[in-house]
């Protein structure tokens, strides 16, 4: 796992950077996990676009990750390959389970292929297990926590990043998230113990536009660049500032420091400590 450069024979090879995909053992997934993905092109059900600057891209197979793994536990499994997802930044790693059943899971640094994990609340503590906060101790790395007990895994899950339990107080374990915000989450929510692999991610450098077309981005185009009519940027003539206004969106909205979380959202009051 890696970060490998091209030798400059164009423009943008000279700073195109790609993973070098050593942690992969096989580059044909399990056929039996894929299912169809739709692409929305950024459109909601009526066609109106929700999302700016999203189409094209190359077209993806949906994996299905095992998120929840609760149903598994006390059955042994066995790592059989790490294998690349189109559809997140972090690697997946397929189990086969003793009763004969194959998941995927996200692929935690250090978990190579013929190690056992297991899932279940009296598991050693060890790479790959899934467990309830209860039983792990403070300071253990974990990713994939459940927010609310029994949904499954829904934060700490992109590439490279792990969460820390500082310490644990009555029904709760005060977690310290990638972002650095630190919330309390119930004693009965599970995680999995380990950093979310492919932590090389985030130096990677894509080196030209048709790369991240892609991946589905189109181009983003600056409000400064549109016509009046467009945005409440544009116009002017030459390269105009136009004294140097708040940035609004092209409806005029607020777009740097205006808040955007709902007040007396119920899970504030199980924030200890703001990323900011």
């Amino acid at each position: 796992m890696g970060v490998k450069e091209h030798k400059p024979t164009t423009p943008t090879r000279r700073w195109q950077t790609v993973s070098d995909f050593q942690e992969l053992t096989t580059d044909e997934p399990y056929k039996p996990l894929l299912v169809p993905l739709k692409k929305t092109g950024g459109r909601d059900l009526y066609g109106h676009t929700t999302s700016r600057f999203r189409g094209g891209g190359h077209k993806r197979l949906y994996r299905l990750v095992d998120f929840y793994r609760r149903d598994k536990a006390g059955v042994h499994a066995v790592v059989r390959t790490i294998e690349y997802d189109p559809n997140r930044s972090s690697r997946i790693a397929l189990l086969e389970y003793a009763d004969g059943e194959k998941r995927y899971i996200l692929w935690p640094e250090g978990l190579n292929v013929g190690h056992d994990v297991m899932a279940g609340p009296e598991v050693e503590v060890k790479v790959g297990h899934a467990m309830p906060l209860r039983n792990i101790p403070p300071g253990v790395m974990v990713h994939n926590i459940e927010l609310i007990k029994g949904r499954g895994g829904q934060i700490v899950r992109s590439a490279g990043t792990a969460a820390i339990i500082q310490a644990k107080e009555g029904d709760y374990a005060h977690v310290r998230l990638p972002s650095g915000e630190v919330r309390l989450v119930s004693l009965d929510c599970w995680a999995t113990i380990g950093q979310v692999g492919n932590l090389d991610h985030s130096a990677l450098s894509l080196g030209k536009a048709g790369r991240s077309r892609w991946l589905g981005r189109r181009p983003h185009v600056r409000g400064l660049a549109m016509n009046p009519v467009d945005h409440p940027h544009g116009g002017g003539e030459g390269k105009s500032g136009q004294g140097n206004p708040h940035p609004v969106s092209p409806w005029g909205w607020h777009t740097k420091g205006r808040k955007t979380r709902r007040k007396g959202k119920y899970s504030d009051r199980l924030i200890i400590k703001r990323r900011k």
